[in-house]
């Protein structure tokens, strides 16, 4: 239970610099921040391990997983834009 709540505060820390770091106003509450965050470290692990970077089983860092989230926040802006 405790790596939960540890994998939810991290995912909010790294969604809240990644939506800070990002122009423009994205909305969403703290739910959809933590969860930004928590996707964006996956994107970073999963395309870090692929690419030979990290070893198997190794997860990305606080820096890549703040670029795996605004890439993923990029992304959620180009399909989910309102008025588009």
């Amino acid at each position: 239970m405790g790596s939960l709540i540890y994998t939810a505060i991290i995912g909010l820390v790294i969604g809240a610099v990644a939506k800070f770091v990002m122009p423009g106003t994205q909305g969403g509450g703290i739910l959809v921040t933590m969860l930004l965050g928590i996707v964006g470290s996956f994107v970073a692990t999963f395309v870090g391990q692929a690419a030979g970077w990290y070893p198997p089983g190794a997860s990305a860092g606080f820096i890549a997983s703040v670029i795996g989230a605004i890439a993923v926040l990029w992304v959620y802006g180009k399909f989910f834009r309102k008025g588009a």
